[in-house]
């Protein structure tokens, strides 16, 4: 592999290990454990509506269930271990497709006054989720031979 190659996978390893696990999993997890905590660190937002906290709870659940499988593959693009190359594809799918959610989810709900989080961060939380998932679909598609 060459060094474009690998430093794309090193660097979906770290982001997938930094956003999809600390983020997703981990911070999901808390506001699973503790929603109250959650809300207190900015995990969640406060004053949610009781549909809109049912909403972030079902997101939450889907982020804990799917979410761990985040750390072995972040960690095997980073230590170049071949079978993460392909499982790659999952969390690269996930995460776009969460960041277009997100962009569409958070611009309809601030259509309807409800900002549910500050314009520059909502924008860099998308991108975030976008490169990271990006950068894991192409890890998946980088020749391993």
């Amino acid at each position: 592999m060459d060094s474009i190659s690998t430093m794309i996978s090193i660097t979906a390893g770290i982001m997938l290990l930094a956003v999809g696990f600390g983020f997703h999993f981990l911070g999901q997890a808390i506001s699973l454990w503790n929603w109250p905590l959650a809300e207190r660190i900015g995990f969640q937002e406060k004053g949610a509506s009781p549909a809109q906290k049912d909403y972030e709870i079902g997101i939450a659940t889907a982020d804990v269930l799917i979410g761990w499988c985040y750390c072995p593959i972040g960690l095997g693009l980073v230590l170049g271990w071949r079978w993460a190359y392909m499982a790659a594809i999952l969390p690269g799918a996930i995460l776009v497709y969460h960041a277009l959610g997100f962009w569409f989810w958070t611009a309809a709900q601030n259509r309807d006054g409800r900002r549910i989080m500050a314009e520059p961060l909502r924008r860099i939380w998308i991108a975030v989720n976008l490169v990271t998932g990006i950068l894991a679909l192409a890890s998946a598609w980088i020749d391993r031979a």
